[in-house]
């Protein structure tokens, strides 16, 4: 494959900077006090040729939609990120020094699936020229999550996605055995796999054009690297790993200065296109395109109107995606595949790759995305979820068959845990939905709400006790049940919100009156709402969930009284590891059925 070859002056500009980048790498890490100067050295020249010969950038807006993407999945190489910025100009050189910026990314084995999201949003949703590259290290490849991402990359031939490796570990005789594996295995996953020298400027830009010029399939650049490159007395010196260069930091420096041209050389990134950017889009007040649709006493299992809510939203806006892992006719998210094929991926049994595609493809405010698996699935992508609360993500996530109330699938598919996961997220949102009705209006409200967002649904039908019109808002519960003289506050969510009605009924028969408060956010939690009804009843609350005790619905309410006086609390949980057998059987066996709510109010009363 022909390409144009670069002319002497290029070739020596593009030389000089990449050793500029040593430079600032060092000078960031020594005023840092830590950080891995030999990992940045190892890409001097891929970043360099890159950013500087390759990358279509708008400096004057970074977060121009129609840009190219640079995911820096490889850690502890975030310095050489800062120093090409500024070689670019985006801020003064001098302030290298003062950074006090983190040292690493703490992306690794992750940034390939977050790439992976964006290339397929640039593929298939903008239909746009830009391309996403994305940098791994070869320790990280051993990942399981990276062969996820490299997976789906290949099946929805991300041919605008380069994956760049840099290996810079091969020093040994072996070497060229070694990065053949890589190379077959990478064929086998569909990808155009080149090896090539990581410090060879020529081979580099002839590897970008390559890539840019293939179709079909995405390519990988397995290149050859040095730890540590051009530093001199440490060049591929293992000990050094991990830690600034320190008192050697001002030899290496006058060493890389010497074999520095022109220190005066400045570069700037290719500009974009006037064809093929990103088309504008608009991602605020999405609604349901229909109202809720439900008649009183209707039998409607949350999950169900989930899939129901997802595809009005998205006939109301076309950025609205779906994203599944293999259980769409169980999250009910096939909904939206049917109604709106082209919006819904498929990600398979990967939730750590499910997890990150969804954040890379809501990056730069391009889509609104829900992303459904079973509830306890999402705690094998719990890094994922948090690493993208870090990043400021915003995407939703909707987890079903929560609690043993799912019945004989058994223990290992109950969600149990994933109130707390998802409370324990910063800037999240828990919505804990118990009707069709407040399901619907969770998703609308998910739609339009920053952060991470979770929507627990539940496996059995619930009855439907809203009025299609009722208003729903974060953070606002809802008294579902009330007379004057109520003596005990029953709180109750999904399908415990039931059980507390049940009990408030036969607690009736023994002219004890009982209030029953659906919380709806378990994240934030209506706090005005429960210390006043608390108040009202007493001081006396009963708190049940379908979930164990740690970090759920009820050390929330025990965490919102904990400043007030005069409150009792009972709560009631799931207390070990349930078993397999019909939901109501499970529910009265482990202590959260309407019975057990009936003798804790009676305990409560007594006290």
């Amino acid at each position: 494959m022909s390409f144009p070859k670069l002319d002497s002056k290029v070739f020596q500009n593009l030389k000089d900077v990449a050793h500029k980048l040593r430079i600032h790498s060092i000078t960031s890490t020594q005023a840092a006090k830590s950080g891995h100067p030999t990992s940045c050295a190892s890409l001097a020249e891929i970043m360099t040729v890159l950013f500087f010969q390759q990358m279509r950038l708008n400096l004057k807006h970074p977060r121009d939609p129609s840009s190219d993407r640079l995911v820096l999945s490889k850690g502890h190489a975030a310095p050489i990120l800062y120093a090409v910025w500024a070689e670019a100009g985006l801020f003064p050189v001098e302030e290298l020094r003062n950074l006090r910026l983190r040292s690493d990314s703490d992306l690794e084995g992750q940034g390939t699936a977050v790439a992976a999201g964006m290339a397929y949003v640039g593929k298939y949703l903008d239909k746009a020229d830009y391309r996403t590259y994305v940098i791994l290290s070869d320790g990280e490849c051993a990942e399981g999550a990276v062969w996820e991402s490299l997976h789906f990359a290949g099946h929805y031939c991300l041919d605008n996605l380069c994956v760049i490796f840099d290996i810079n570990k091969l020093m040994c005789s072996d070497a060229s055995a070694e990065m053949e594996v890589y190379r077959e295995r990478l064929d086998a996953f569909g990808f155009n796999a080149l090896v090539l020298n990581g410090h060879d400027i020529d081979e580099l830009v002839k590897g970008f054009h390559n890539a840019a010029s293939t179709k079909g399939k995405p390519t990988a650049l397995l290149a050859r690297t040095v730890k540590g490159k051009d530093f001199v007395g440490i060049e591929g010196l293992d000990e050094m790993y991990g830690q600034p260069l320190g008192k050697r930091a001002e030899a290496v420096i006058k060493n890389l200065q010497m074999m520095i041209s022109n220190p005066n050389v400045h570069l700037t990134p290719k500009k974009i296109g006037k064809c093929g950017n990103a088309p504008e889009v608009n991602i605020n007040n999405i609604l349901l395109c229909n109202p809720p649709n439900y008649r009183l006493g209707d039998s409607v299992a949350t999950r169900l109107a989930y899939g129901t809510a997802l595809a009005k939203i998205a006939a109301d806006n076309a950025r609205v995606i779906a994203l599944d892992g293999d259980t769409k006719n169980s999250t009910y998210a096939d909904k939206m595949r049917n109604a709106f094929p082209e919006r819904f991926i498929e990600c398979f049994i990967a939730q750590q790759n499910l997890v990150g595609v969804a954040v890379g493809a809501t990056c730069r405010r391009r889509t609104v995305a829900f992303v459904s698996t079973h509830a306890t699935f999402f705690t094998r992508a719990f890094d994922q979820i948090r690493m993208g609360a870090i990043s400021n993500t915003n995407v939703n996530f909707v987890g079903s068959h929560c609690g043993c109330s799912i019945g004989e699938d058994g223990p290992s598919q109950m969600g149990l845990e994933d109130i707390a996961m998802f409370r324990s997220i910063p800037g999240s949102t828990v919505f804990y939905p118990t009707d069709a009705v407040s399901t619907e209006r969770a998703v609308e409200l998910a739609a339009n709400t920053k952060g991470v967002c979770f929507i627990r649904t539940t496996y059995p039908n619930t009855t439907v006790i809203y009025n299609n019109d009722e208003v729903f808002a974060v953070g606002l519960g809802k008294v579902v049940r009330q007379k004057p003289s109520d003596e005990v506050l029953l709180i109750g969510a999904g399908v415990t919100l039931y059980e507390c009605l049940a009990a408030a009924e036969r607690l009736e028969e023994d002219c004890i009156t009982a209030r029953v408060i659906d919380p709806f956010t378990v994240k934030p939690l209506d706090v005005r709402l429960i210390v006043k009804h608390g108040k009202l009843c007493g001081g006396r609350i009963v708190v049940v969930e379908d979930h164990y005790q740690q970090g759920g619905l009820g050390e929330a309410v025990l965490s919102a009284l904990a400043d007030s006086r005069n409150f009792v609390v009972k709560h009631l949980y799931v207390p070990t590891v349930p078993r397999s057998g019909p939901p109501a059987v499970l529910m009265d066996m482990f202590g959260i059925s309407s019975r057990s709510i009936f003798k804790a109010s009676l305990a409560i009363m007594k006290k």
